[in-house]
């Protein structure tokens, strides 16, 4: 058989991910401070983007114009034929008028969801957020001061390198053999000098362990005496609940060792906590939740959202002087992307009110009544409903925060995996049933604590099928200690009592 070239013409499918649409994905990832932070780069890169009103160097953007519409625009105007589903899985989304952000009037009869345009202020005046964060001093900051207010050349150069190895809670996280040698000191001025920082505010800082760090607080309080040397030293069986053994040690009665163990429990095991720890990050929300006269209302947060515009009076002055064809094809590219990111913007807003839409319907129990009536809830449920892949939703509802009158929650957390029901009825979700294993906890007899199994038989009362493994997970999870723990905790809060 000879060998020869020859052309095929062959047909295949394959997926391709513009750019574009690689862009609109990851929006939907970003919540709304990282937006923020994206759409800066863009403005920087983008001569055509611009945010709020724009100067008067560039012209003013009159709508009547041909101007760009911000998002709130395109959100009243309905949806554009251009706009394409962030759908990977290939199922089509027009973003019809059918999302809260959208509606006039009720989405649902029942729920009466009532719809308020993103942005509209339908909420009120939202909060500045950027006002909330208060640069605090630091704990290294804090302990230098007073390091130079009484010591001075060479003490306090080492009073710095001590202070230096000091972590946020408040310990000394060096060996003092090490440090002397690093500095060429001798290690008696090092604990001459470490003994000047255990002085410093606040009290029991420059600690190495946690017996150091309560024996430095109980001697600031003069309560120091060898009793509480003795307990500050075997602390280990105080976490036993050994004091018959403890009693002895210390050789005091009953009711001496309760009094010195109530002083132990009002000092601080972390005193450099309280002093900085660095700047407090608050979480902002990316959605606002509230009702009003019997009807929700959802909005997107957009104090945190610019208002991305397209200078197109620039656009026609840069155009005028273009006169080969690569400033001109850069040109139409800049325009292009400018487009394209404030319909994505445009796209990604109606799709985070959407999902929140149909999370407020199928938890509405939970924003009435509280977490123990958080229903079990899958990403499949809600892209069911929405028409959307389930992969879009979980991009929406990464990184994003919901703002309602009970609190500020992620939006993850509204999803949740089911308990049976023992009665046969409608399943429970998980946050539920902890929530009702801490409420049991909490009001237990300290004569009578409730075992694992007692447990079950309580929330089966209830009507949670549920097993001693998955009763003693959530509990854990929940940070409470097993019917022992509480017990001899219990006990030891009687007994200080």
């Amino acid at each position: 058989m000879a060998l020869a070239p020859r052309l095929d013409l062959r047909q295949s499918q394959s997926l391709v991910m513009t750019p574009q649409l690689q862009q609109a994905i990851k929006l939907l990832t970003l919540s709304n401070l990282e937006l923020e932070t994206f759409i800066a780069d863009e403005i920087e890169k983008n001569p055509l983007l611009d945010t709020g009103e724009l100067t008067s160097e560039r012209g003013e953007e009159r709508p009547n114009e041909g101007a760009a519409q911000g998002s709130d625009e395109i959100l009243s105007a309905g949806p554009s034929e251009s706009e394409a589903a962030l759908d990977m899985e290939g199922h089509t989304d027009s973003f019809t008028n059918n999302s809260l952000s959208d509606s006039d009037g009720p989405l649902d009869g029942q729920l009466g969801l009532n719809g308020e345009s993103s942005g509209s202020g339908g909420l009120g005046d939202s909060p500045d957020f950027e006002n909330m964060l208060a640069a605090e001093i630091t704990l290294t900051d804090h302990l230098m001061d007073q390091a130079g207010a009484v010591l001075s050349g060479s003490d306090l150069f080492v009073a710095q390198h001590i202070i230096d190895q000091i972590d946020e809670c408040g310990y000394l996280q060096a060996d003092l053999l090490e440090l002397a040698q690093r500095m060429n000191v001798g290690l008696v001025d090092i604990e001459r000098i470490l003994g000047v920082v255990q002085t410093l505010d606040p009290v029991g800082v420059g600690a190495r362990d946690l017996a150091e760090c309560l024996a430095l607080q109980a001697k600031d309080a003069d309560r120091y005496d060898p009793a509480m040397a003795r307990l500050i030293d075997n602390l280990d069986l105080l976490a036993k609940g050994a004091l018959s053994q403890l009693r002895r040690i210390c050789g005091v009665d009953d009711e001496d060792l309760m009094d010195m163990i109530s002083e132990l429990r009002n000092y601080d095991p972390k005193p450099g906590c309280k002093i900085g720890g660095g700047e407090v990050q608050s979480v902002v929300p990316d959605v606002f939740i509230a009702e009003r006269s019997g009807r929700w209302l959802i909005e997107v947060n957009s104090a945190t959202l610019p208002k991305v515009l397209v200078n197109r009076s620039y656009y026609s002055e840069l155009k005028d002087g273009a006169q080969d064809k690569q400033s001109k094809d850069w040109l139409n590219e800049c325009l292009a992307d400018a487009n394209w990111l404030v319909k994505a913007l445009d796209q990604r807003q109606r799709t985070i009110v959407k999902v929140a839409t149909e999370i407020v319907k199928q938890q509405e129990a939970f924003f009435r009544k509280g977490v123990a009536h958080l229903r079990p809830l899958t990403l499949k449920n809600v892209a069911e409903k929405i028409e959307m892949h389930e992969s879009t939703v979980s991009r929406v509802t990464s990184n994003k925060y919901l703002s309602c009158s009970r609190g500020t929650f992620e939006l993850k957390y509204f999803f949740t995996s089911g308990i049976q029901s023992s009665t046969g009825g409608e399943a429970a979700s998980a946050e539920a049933v902890k929530s009702h294993i801490k409420s049991l906890i909490d009001n237990e007899d300290p004569k009578k604590i409730l075992s694992d199994d007692k447990l079950v038989a309580l929330l089966k009362d209830k009507g949670f099928d549920i097993a001693r493994r998955t009763v003693a997970k959530y509990r854990e999870a929940l940070g409470l200690g097993s019917s022992v723990q509480r017990r001899r905790q219990k006990a030891l809060e009687g007994r200080a009592a």
